[in-house]
């Protein structure tokens, strides 16, 4: 069955339902010190996937996020692309969020289409191009111990 987000309240999307969550999720590449992956979640109407992020600290103000329409996340081992079909407290490119302050903690969320109960692992991809965007590569779908974000100091 498609999930159907038009119809349902960002309530009914959000909120928890029998399904596998994997926390603190093992990516073999992570795009910089600064994002990881906290949940990923899986049920039979979408994946979602939770980040966090924190504002650089080279930046006067932290700096900005924003997520590209485009980003898809895909099994290992397979050329099939679930497009993301939802993004939550992140604006989609060319928009911006602005951070307030250096060093500032921000969660979204991204939504797509459900997984095959068999994926063991995937790609998340924002873009596959040079540049600065947000690509997990290798991210097992097994449960983890909870990890520490290291903060960088660079002043």
């Amino acid at each position: 069955m498609k999930p159907n987000f038009e119809k349902e309240t960002l309530e009914e999307v959000l909120k928890e339902t029998e399904s596998y969550v994997f926390k603190n999720p093992i990516s073999q590449h992570t795009p910089n010190e600064h994002m990881a992956v906290e949940k990923i979640s899986l049920d039979d109407d979408f994946t979602r996937i939770d980040f966090v992020y924190i504002a650089p600290k080279k930046y006067i103000n932290g700096g900005w996020i924003q997520i590209d329409s485009g980003c898809f996340i895909r099994p290992i081992g397979s050329e099939v692309r679930y497009k993301m079909v939802s993004a939550i407290n992140i604006p989609l490119a060319p928009s911006k969020y602005y951070f307030k302050s250096k060093g500032q903690v921000h969660h979204f969320t991204l939504l797509f289409p459900t997984l095959p109960k068999s994926v063991k692992q995937i790609d998340i991809i924002e873009r596959l191009a040079e540049g600065t965007y947000f690509n997990f590569f290798r991210v097992a779908l097994q449960h983890n111990a909870p990890t520490l974000i290291r903060i960088i100091n660079e002043n």
